[in-house]
């Protein structure tokens, strides 16, 4: 079991918490919510609504490499850079994710060291609209060779809001945006673009 996987299942603990953050590591817990959406604009005045704060439209390069549990993928932005492992469900609707963020300093070897090591699984080009309403993150997308997406991902950085308050939050804006059970997408936006290679 490599230190990412120790890592995703222990993300309850405490102590290990406070550990892994002073070595530069950061997890969380969240409910996630991917859908396909030609409403981007309707969203967007949703989100203007109830004074959701834009982060700003970040193009995100997102290398996944080859591992045998979860994902790891390095996403390289101009306002997000991490290296991220992550353990989820494959189904539609809210999710759990078991998340682990490391922010390098140096991306370019890391990134090298990576395909090295692992080699590349596949690469996703998107242009991202990121809002945030407290702990509640939202992703407008467009993915290049896949079209346009929502995300909806509710965080708990440090276990003080827990799984049912995050899939309630998740619902929430689910129905509020309107999004339609058949739009909903169980699979990660590396595993659509597999499908289509």
């Amino acid at each position: 079991m490599n230190n990412f996987t120790v890592v995703s299942s222990s993300l309850c603990n405490p102590l290990i918490i406070l550990f892994l953050r002073k070595l530069g590591f950061m997890t969380q817990l969240n409910i996630e919510i991917k859908a396909r959406s030609n409403k981007q604009d309707l969203i967007r005045e949703i989100l203007k609504a109830h004074r959701a704060e834009f982060k700003g439209v970040d193009h995100q390069i997102d290398t996944y490499f080859n591992v045998n549990s979860g994902r790891l993928k390095l996403r390289e932005g101009n306002i997000e850079n991490s290296l991220i492992h992550y353990q989820r469900e494959n189904r539609e609707g809210p999710k759990q994710s078991n998340v682990t963020f490391y922010k390098p300093a140096d991306k370019s070897s890391l990134k090298e060291i990576l395909t090295k090591a692992f080699g590349v699984l596949i690469v996703v080009d998107k242009s991202r609209e990121i809002y945030f309403i407290d702990n509640v993150k939202f992703h407008i997308d467009l993915i290049q060779d896949l079209g346009t997406f929502v995300e909806i991902e509710a965080i708990d950085s440090d276990g003080s809001i827990g799984k049912e308050k995050l899939i309630e939050q998740c619902n929430y804006y689910l129905n509020l945006f309107k999004i339609r059970q058949e739009d909903l997408i169980s699979n990660s936006y590396s595993d659509l673009l597999l499908e289509t290679s």
